[in-house]
């Protein structure tokens, strides 16, 4: 994906990312029983890497990338 913005990653300057998804486990009985309850979007900068973690809540991945980009 790429972004026309001009201000780019925070760190490099770079305007191409990569959006993943990881998810976790939360605290109490759902770490016990390896239950991952936590969604998260990663936006990385393809260039030097640097990532941010959003809370999945069925935001797309250019919207993600625009918040991003600030």
């Amino acid at each position: 994906m790429s972004s026309n913005d001009e201000n780019g990653c925070p760190k490099c300057g770079h305007t191409e990312v990569d959006v993943g998804e990881i998810s976790t486990t939360g605290g109490g009985l759902s770490k016990m029983f390896d239950i991952q309850t936590n969604k998260f979007r990663v936006v990385s900068c393809t260039n030097c890497g640097y990532s941010e973690l959003y809370r999945d809540v069925g935001s797309r991945g250019s919207d993600l990338a625009d918040v991003f980009f600030g």
